[in-house]
């Protein structure tokens, strides 16, 4: 076992070295004179859809003789990143002016191939130095007299470069609207393509040179909703904690008195509210399996959100980091399904089950599963489309290999680990041979209206917070914030938690028994509130449109909302057992 886990520890160093390496070309961006500085031509496309880009040179624009593309790590080709060599030379500090591209004579077809982009705002995205500039290829110019618009290629582009010694430091990119071309008619046209190239002197020092992307997000105004965000989330969680002292303990107290007093009539001895039960409140809930493994999948999905928070407020996803992320999410999930294998499987046998092996298989298939479904639809989707989400067929292998060789590794090893550790399912009270009859409820105590009680508060702690998320996820804007972020994932986890554990009292108090699979559904139901705002935000905080970005925007946002229903229902259940672990233990149970 020890050689197994040191061999598990230097993996994941290494693959945590590839992540902090993810978009590093061994350049130490220093130049002199008239150095080549690299420049890659990335993608385009429409700007509201930010999963439909294609390849820069699927649109006719000037290409080198033999264009090369950029080996590119593993989570930049997840994200659709497709570097290759950009016409232009912008050599270090060589001032340029009005210098042709190349000229081309544009085909009916390529006319109206580029009227189309025109019409749908497309942008080009390239990288300087591993810096990111973005342009646009055109614009409408709209006749409200006549209605219907001219259809303008832009053809020159300017370039402000600003070095410090013999370091570039920012790069902006200007389209002159006075300098286009009118591809409004199916004509063919001859199109004279150049650009300048100007080169500025500035102090700021080559470390600093990142800050301006992140400033967006970091200006009084929007740290402000954000303050704003945390400080509604802390009262939510104020107000629910005061709930629980002054009403649940309160309560409990009474409880504890009533139901420790021994000399009392026998009319009085008769049982009622959740002591009453006390003989079926541990009995094991009905598909202990599928329990056990969302429990064990839940678990793997908490870890992996806490190391990519930590991962986040060290610095590892400064902007524009190209892949980092994806990188660190394939890896780390990979590393903590040992997590997922033990966590399921220890405690399925604390249930009494019996065919752990199968318990292990449906532990790796219950998030894999759907996930993989969805991205082989999705992935068909962009081949179909030819955008470069479309993952090549090594990458596919990688990961393939990936899950082969680590992630199904370890979570039989977690597996084994689990089945090994011979721990006992800890129940204060004796649960009796048969079942009680839950007496008649009336309709608000059953499961749904209570998911959507639980779900209401916590979703209430965040909804703030998933507006700047997703507007940098699905949108150009950019998040570093991740100290704020983290301080309100932490809320979300103390919300859930106190509101399934109150539910879970008013279940018992009414003597309902069968709470098992109910804090689960109610921890998870933020999930669900999540999925509704995804749908609010599509239709009216979003210009996205075409089926290829809403399958994506649907199908990749119904997995993650699915995780956090996962995440969340584990949290829900592990609160709601301590608690009732601890009101069991504190009286007698005959």
């Amino acid at each position: 076992m020890a050689r197994v886990e040191t061999a598990c520890a230097v993996l994941a160093v290494a693959l945590l070295a590839c992540l902090l390496g993810a978009a590093a070309d061994g350049s130490d961006h220093r130049y002199k004179e008239g150095d080549r500085v690299p420049l890659y031509a990335n993608k385009v496309g429409p700007f509201h859809n930010p999963s439909e880009t294609y390849r820069y040179y699927d649109l006719p624009f000037c290409a080198p003789d033999h264009p090369k593309d950029k080996k590119e790590a593993l989570g930049e080709v997840l994200n659709g990143d497709r570097l290759v060599d950009a016409p232009y030379e912008l050599n270090f500090n060589e001032d340029k002016n009005s210098k042709t591209l190349c000229q081309k004579k544009m085909s009916k077809e390529q006319v109206a191939k580029l009227r189309d982009a025109v019409a749908k705002d497309y942008y080009f995205q390239m990288y300087y130095d591993d810096l990111p500039l973005w342009g646009f290829l055109g614009k409408l110019e709209k006749d409200k007299e006549q209605g219907g618009g001219k259809y303008l290629l832009f053809k020159h582009i300017h370039f402000d470069i600003m070095y410090n010694n013999d370091r570039v430091i920012e790069i902006n990119v200007q389209t002159d609207p006075n300098v286009a071309v009118d591809i409004t008619e199916d004509k063919e046209v001859q199109v004279d393509f150049s650009y300048s190239v100007t080169w500025k002197k500035t102090d700021i020092p080559f470390e600093k040179r990142m800050e301006k992307y992140s400033k967006s997000s970091s200006m009084p105004q929007h740290l402000e909703i954000h303050w704003f965000s945390i400080i509604n989330s802390c009262v939510t969680v104020l107000l629910l904690t005061g709930f629980l002292a002054t009403i649940l303990m309160r309560v409990l107290k009474n409880d504890f008195i009533k139901y420790s007093h021994e000399d009392e009539s026998l009319e009085d001895q008769e049982e009622t509210g959740w002591k009453y039960i006390h003989g079926d409140v541990f009995r094991f809930p009905e598909q202990k399996s599928l329990f056990a493994a969302i429990i064990g999948s839940g678990s793997q999905l908490l870890a992996l959100a806490i190391f990519i928070f930590l991962l986040a407020i060290v610095g590892v996803f400064y902007p524009y980091n190209r892949g980092a992320l994806f990188t660190a999410l394939v890896v780390i999930y990979a590393l903590t399904s040992g997590i997922a294998g033990y966590t399921a499987t220890s405690f399925y046998l604390q249930l009494e089950g019996t065919n752990w092996v199968r318990n292990l298989i449906l532990t790796g298939c219950l998030f894999c599963g759907p996930l993989f479904l969805t991205f082989s639809f999705l992935n068909t989707v962009a081949i179909a489309y030819s955008a470069t989400a479309a993952l090549p067929f090594g990458t596919i292998i990688v990961i393939i290999l990936i899950w082969a060789l680590v992630t199904s590794p370890l979570l039989v090893l977690g597996g084994i680990a689990g089945k090994n550790s011979n721990t006992e399912f800890q129940a204060p009270c004796r649960t009796t041979k048969y079942p009680r009859e839950i007496p008649q409820l009336p309709w608000y105590r059953s499961t749904i209206p209570q998911m959507a009680m639980a779900g209401f508060l916590p979703f209430s702690a965040i909804y703030i917070e998933l507006y700047y998320i997703f507007a940098s996820i699905w949108g150009h804007k950019i998040y570093t914030i991740y100290s704020i972020l983290f301080i309100v994932f932490i809320i979300l986890i103390i919300v859930t938690a106190f509101v399934t554990v109150a539910l879970t009292y008013f279940q018992l108090a009414v003597e309902d028994h069968k709470w098992w699979w109910r804090s689960v559904l109610c921890g998870g139901s933020t999930g669900i509130f999540i999925f509704f705002y995804c749908i609010y935000y599509y239709h009216a905080r979003s210009d996205m449109s075409g089926f290829m970005q809403t399958s994506f925007f649907f199908g990749y946002m119904t997995c993650v909302c699915y995780g956090f229903f996962l995440m969340l229902g584990t949290v829900g259940f592990r609160a709601s057992l301590v608690f009732v672990r601890h009101i069991y233990r504190s009286i007698k149970c005959e």
